[in-house]
């Protein structure tokens, strides 16, 4: 192959992968479709192909490929970063991604600063969405708190399941200390897909929860209770010794990792 031949086979990929080999699935179908047709030779794109797609935006190497890989989307984490950094990542990913973009556990400042530059984003429970998925996944999920001190842990995760593609049911104060408060309501945990189960004190929800259904159960321990609950430990680690088979458990307080968690057991490949 002449030189000008690979620079413009070079060209081409570029155009089908964009800048910096960023490459989603629809343009790695195309990819492969230009391979097929001889617009891009087989040698060139697995070259390509070997960067890990990245972005360097300063302090941040964004990284393009998360869903391709993994399925899910890249989220940004906002604690430790300053809202101008917070900026320039949300720009990248909303400059050079198609899905869903998501800052978890923003502060008054960062959030003032995003949405003053990308003013389209939705927010909720300390967090900010843009270009939430529309129709949501056909998936029955389940999140439920023990107590209404466990909500906002719950509601991370339930704003996280819908930036990822899902409608969760919200069902909340259904703790142990009144259980009949839960078996009111036993045909939506029977019914559902899956489940996610926010509990503090000593946890215990989770494994009654488990014990009634045999859909996947993604238990978050919370740091609500008293003393001996030792900031969530004491419900952590009950969750762990749950008698109640095969019940997921995410650290503490994580309601982003608990959705992430069953939005990976649900997924579903395009």
């Amino acid at each position: 192959m002449s030189l000008g031949e690979k620079m413009r086979d070079q060209k081409e990929l570029r155009r089908v992968t964009g800048q910096n080999g960023r490459v989603d699935e629809a343009r790695l179908r195309r990819l492969i479709d230009d391979i097929r047709t001889g617009a891009t030779s087989p040698d060139d794109a697995v070259a390509e192909l070997r960067r890990l797609p990245f972005a360097d935006v300063g302090d941040a190497l964004v990284d393009h490929h998360r869903a391709l890989r993994q399925g899910l989307p890249e989220a940004i984490y906002g604690p430790g970063k300053s809202p101008e950094q917070c900026v320039r990542i949300v720009t990248e990913l909303l400059d050079h991604d198609d899905g869903p973009v998501l800052l978890t556990r923003t502060t008054d400042d960062q959030r003032k600063a995003v949405l003053a530059e990308h003013p389209e984003g939705v927010v909720g429970s300390g967090c900010v969405a843009w270009r939430l998925p529309e129709p949501y996944r056909p998936f029955r999920v389940l999140a439920v708190s023990a107590g209404t001190a466990d909500v906002p842990v719950l509601d991370e995760a339930v704003f996280t399941l819908r930036a990822y593609g899902f409608d969760p049911d919200r069902l909340t104060d259904v703790g142990v200390a009144g259980l009949h408060r839960l078996l009111a309501h036993l045909d939506r945990v029977t019914s559902a897909d899956a489940i996610l189960v926010a509990a503090g004190m000593e946890g215990a929800l989770a494994s009654v929860i488990g014990g009634l259904t045999a859909v996947p159960v993604i238990a978050v321990p919370t740091s609500v209770g008293y003393g001996s609950g030792l900031e969530g430990v004491t419900a952590l680690l009950a969750m762990h010794a749950s008698c109640a088979s095969g019940v997921t458990v995410v650290g503490i307080d994580n309601g982003f990792g608990a959705a992430c968690a069953l939005a990976r057991i649900l997924r579903v490949p395009a």
